[in-house]
């Protein structure tokens, strides 16, 4: 098996380098950001400094696993922290991200990649957050017994962990120490295959989407652009999701301020969603020099705005429900905000439970979408109590960071 997953890593590796052959900026990005990677950190490290390392997947998990390389800054100084991304998506927007004292792409996960970079580094602890699976690292670490902790996990029945012919996989989780579990279902799973040493957290997001809430910054052009008029933020949104919220904004005659932030922002994309809109819009670029209030569609051109953005709406849509799955519809619902999402959201906790609670709410085609934004709009009271279900939400989920910690250093 050891050989099949070598092969694995082998293949995903070469079929990065084809890709960037033919043009794919991802994997280019993918490739050179492994270049001379232990060379670079081996000129950055100070030798007999102890040193937590914190792994996450792309910027997602970033978000999940900030709160806990923040407290573990504020607690415990005396440590040095090394972050490492798998995804260019991640490591290329945090790569300045001031919480970490080093910031570098995984090296491919082979055995003797696992081994070098171990030496280099030798942390006292590591924290892989939420999917993170790598054998040879893994497997490393528990050979030299340091401590792995899976922070904000997520399981479910169809991972290759639980199934009878998983089970080399399965034992994978005997690398890590502990599991901090987001669910009650979580643990179950865990339990149904040996695993005892779990703990329920929840979800680390929610203490990070809290702070955000509670430091937002205040944007005045956005203030000015809403004015009076009830506001409605898309956040993150991809083509599928363009065309539905474009055609509710061509045709419905609610007097509302639309802003949305696309999640590729390169001047093709953004020229394409200006087309699809035939009431006035300007991008945030232009609008923040004339700032002259009689556009009803604001596009933001850039990167960074969207958490602070939520605090100006009555209502959020977020976007890649029609894709993957969905981007991070907590920074809404911290705010007090219904938020509305395509079909492809079952992965992810937070929605099915907004959704039971009834403060968010799945679309899978226009008809729908139009439907719940003329609810929500034309009728005042229901706004104001699915808002309050949503901040609510998130309010009782906080929490999970010092419950990790405490247990990390007890």
């Amino acid at each position: 098996m050891v050989l099949l997953y070598n092969l694995f890593i082998r293949l995903y590796q070469g079929g990065i380098y084809f890709a960037s052959i033919f043009g794919n900026s991802k994997a280019k990005l993918w490739i050179n950001g492994r270049k001379n990677v232990f060379e670079k950190l081996r000129e950055q490290l100070q030798s007999q400094e102890k040193l937590i390392w914190v792994h996450v997947a792309s910027l997602g998990e970033f978000e999940q696993g900030r709160p806990l390389i923040e407290s573990i800054r504020e607690q415990h100084a005396d440590y040095k922290i090394l972050l490492t991304f798998f995804s260019p998506s991640g490591y290329e927007v945090r790569k300045n991200y001031s919480g970490a004292d080093y910031i570098s792409y995984l090296p491919m996960d082979t055995a003797s990649n696992a081994k070098q970079l171990l030496d280099l580094i030798n942390p006292e602890k590591v924290l892989f957050i939420k999917y993170e699976f790598w054998y040879h690292y893994l497997s490393e670490l528990k050979k030299r017994n340091i401590p792995v902790y899976l922070c904000s996990a997520n399981f479910r029945e169809d991972q290759l962990f639980f199934k009878s012919w998983g089970r080399w996989y399965g034992q994978w989780l005997n690398f890590f120490k502990h599991f901090f579990v987001q669910t009650e279902s979580s643990r179950k799973l865990l339990s149904s295959i040996g695993f005892t040493n779990v703990t329920i957290t929840g979800d680390t997001r929610f203490d990070r989407v809290y702070a955000i809430a509670l430091k937002a910054k205040e944007i005045p052009e956005i203030k000015t652009f809403i004015g009076d008029f009830p506001g409605f933020i898309a956040g993150s949104t991809w083509e599928p999701d363009e065309e539905i919220i474009s055609r509710y904004i061509n045709e419905t005659t609610s007097n509302v301020k639309y802003i949305i932030a696309p999640h590729e922002v390169h001047t093709s994309h953004i020229e394409k969603l200006e087309k699809l809109i035939v009431k006035k819009t300007i991008r945030y670029s232009a609008w923040k020099e004339r700032q002259e209030n009689d556009f009803d569609v604001l596009i933001i051109d850039n990167i960074g705005m969207l958490s602070s953005l939520y605090r100006y709406g009555k209502v959020a849509y977020i976007g890649g429900g029609f894709g993957k799955g969905i981007h991070n519809i907590l920074e809404a619902c911290v705010f007090g905000l219904p938020v509305i999402f395509g079909p492809n959201h079952l992965k992810f906790q937070e929605a099915v439970d907004l959704i039971r609670e009834g403060a968010a709410f799945s679309i899978s085609e226009y008809g729908e979408f139009k439907k719940k934004m003329d609810e929500l709009f034309n009728t005042s009271d229901t706004l104001k109590q699915v808002g309050k279900k949503s901040s609510e939400f998130v309010k009782q989920n906080i929490g999970a960071t010092s419950k990790i910690m405490a247990q990390i250093w007890h």
